[in-house]
């Protein structure tokens, strides 16, 4: 985010996101302790940013001022727990890398594309890591052979109770011994080390249509990541990042491109090349254009991504005033203001000449 701008709440949701899922610690492939603290304070963080409120007092006091604010204590919260909080980001995922009895985790990545794969639309074809069952367990984590067994903490059931406020209440939070999955692997596959998932190379090609806007979203449902029943996956969230053009600006499915012109063409009118996303075209200036004045292009936009509908390329003209001009044109420019009865200064006079001439 720029200096002096405030990060915008979908992109404090999206980098939340992306994240939350690097490092949680079933995807995490460095040290399990580090993912576990770098997954808790970034789950803080988030919580504080998210509320305005809350963001307003960490940044007067710092974080002495949130005590008595409804923080959570995320040092003493299971990943499921966290993960529960925020599920209107993950879907309602899991810890594990999928929901329970749901859709697996979404992943998202970025397309680049030109003004010209914009007005045409084109395929792309992406490469792209994701978490997916190990093939050598079938995704249960244990050696071949055995099978998970069932957690003594929780029974099965993937959730224990605790007590709070003197036995007043009782909090039922994810199991923090098999997290939530109602069972442990007690002789893990060597594969995939007990988690039943391995990274595994994805290559996809992703139709885009006409028309898409920077920062607009391309939705492939079922690319994403598996739920633990293996029945449902997440999607793919495709964001679109439109490089600049050369000569052309976007401005909704209008183009806009400013184009020079001289003196002599805006005066008396003239025949000039633009540029387009079909090539260069003639564009007729009118006699006493002025400067900034627009000339439309109908139908040389952008499609619309409902209608089809092309907008218009808009062309402004930006009158040039020549820094060094010829003898002769120095002549016929002085005709012309002689003409004109305008006041110019001599060529070759000095400035003590021209203070004698204006004060006498």
């Amino acid at each position: 985010v720029p200096r002096g701008h405030l990060a915008r709440p979908a992109d404090i949701r999206r980098n939340y996101r992306k994240l939350a899922l690097k490092f949680h610690p079933d995807n995490y492939q460095g040290e399990k302790a580090e993912a576990e603290t770098k997954f808790r304070e970034i789950s803080e963080a988030y919580e504080v940013l998210s509320e305005p409120d809350k963001r307003q007092v960490y940044d007067r006091y710092g974080h002495a001022g949130l005590r008595g604010q409804g923080m959570h204590d995320f040092s003493s919260m299971g990943f499921g727990d966290i993960f529960s909080m925020f599920q209107d980001i993950f879907g309602g995922a899991g810890p594990g890398g999928a929901q329970r009895g749901g859709r697996g985790y979404d992943l998202e990545t970025e397309i680049e594309l030109t003004l010209h794969e914009v007005e045409a639309g084109t395929e792309k074809t992406l490469e792209f890591d994701r978490q997916d069952f190990c093939e050598e367990c079938a995704g249960s984590g244990a050696k071949k052979g055995s099978t998970p067994k069932r957690c003594a903490t929780c029974h099965g059931y993937g959730q224990v109770e605790t007590s709070g406020g003197g036995g007043f209440f009782r909090m039922v939070r994810t199991c923090p011994h098999c997290r939530g999955k109602g069972s442990v692997v007690t002789d893990p596959c060597p594969k995939c080390s007990g988690s039943g998932r391995v990274r595994k190379k994805r290559v996809l090609t992703v139709r885009v249509p006409p028309g898409v806007m920077d920062g607009q979203v391309v939705q492939v449902q079922g690319e994403g990541e598996p739920a633990d029943d293996g029945m449902s996956r997440g999607h793919l969230h495709c964001y679109i990042r439109v490089q600049e053009h050369t000569f052309l600006k976007r401005h909704g499915n209008d183009l806009v491109c400013q184009i020079p012109i001289s003196y002599p063409q805006a005066a008396l009118g003239a025949n000039i090349e633009v540029p387009t996303l079909a090539g260069k075209q003639d564009v007729k200036v009118p006699p006493g254009a002025q400067h900034g004045d627009l000339v439309r292009m109908r139908g040389k936009g952008l499609p619309d991504m409902r209608s089809g509908r092309k907008g218009d390329q808009i062309v402004q003209l930006l009158i040039e005033v020549p820094r060094k001009l010829s003898k002769k044109q120095q002549e016929l420019l002085r005709a012309l203001a002689a003409e004109e009865e305008l006041d110019v200064l001599p060529a070759r006079k000095s400035f003590l000449d021209k203070l004698k001439d204006q004060f006498g």
